[in-house]
């Protein structure tokens, strides 16, 4: 049987991917700090699956608590780290900052360390990480998620060079979904997609073990051209 983790499974994308994932055949361990939540996820899933309570703001302690659930499930092919924390910055405040630091960077790397670490010694795998379209663009109520976002599609590009000079048939997926309708997403922006479709669409990626998976297809070319656009005409567009 197919084994997938998925770190921040109580909400949004990780839970849908989670019920996605399992009609797929696969055996999950599911991650979060809502403990609660997470047991009422796996009670809707078909087969037998495993919970693990985190919080990966407790980055060391977090990265023991992956290590544990992998030796527990045996033979994971699959982590995605879904985890993920978004704040408008009205104000400039280091609370706020500090958050998303700790989970969309420090939290991140510090998974990220151990799934490779585990991909290595098993000889092949898949690791996924959520980005955002924000990493393309910054804004000024919202700096420090683009930039943490940034990171994380910045870390995965390396991480997938280090694979690819590893010899070893590890896949790195970046993930960078554009508006999605997950409680972190408020009022209704522009291509908004049901959560749904979504991750439909990711799982679809996921399967084929694509490097970089844009959520809704659409928002490729919103980034080619982000991507391109000069830094004063950006400004004026923000």
């Amino acid at each position: 049987m197919k084994q997938a983790i998925i770190v921040g499974a109580s909400s949004g994308l990780g839970w849908e991917l989670a019920i996605q994932l399992a009609d797929k055949g696969y055996q999950l361990g599911v991650m979060g700090r809502r403990e609660a939540r997470l047991n009422e996820l796996v009670e809707k899933l078909p087969g037998t699956h495993f919970v693990q309570t985190t919080d990966v703001t407790q980055a060391e302690q977090s990265q023991a608590e992956l290590q544990e659930l992998i030796v527990r499930m045996g033979d994971v092919e699959l982590i995605v780290l879904s985890s993920g924390v978004g704040l408008f910055e009205h104000k400039l405040e280091w609370a706020a900052e500090r958050e998303m630091i700790d989970v969309n960077v420090r939290g991140f790397a510090a998974l990220s360390i151990v799934a490779m670490e585990h991909f290595t010694q098993r000889g092949a795998g898949h690791l996924a990480g959520i980005s955002s379209m924000a990493a393309h663009i910054f804004g000024a109520k919202t700096l420090t998620y683009h930039a943490t976002k940034a990171f994380v599609s910045n870390y995965l590009a390396g991480m997938r060079q280090r694979a690819i000079r590893s010899g070893l048939p590890i896949t790195i997926t970046t993930i960078e979904p554009g508006f999605v309708k997950t409680p972190m997403v408020h009022g209704n922006p522009l291509w908004m997609a049901p959560v749904e479709k979504a991750v439909a669409q990711m799982v679809t990626g996921l399967l084929k073990k694509k490097n970089h998976i844009f959520i809704t297809k659409r928002w490729r070319y919103v980034a080619l051209v982000a991507d391109l656009m000069p830094q004063w005409l950006l400004r004026k567009l923000l």
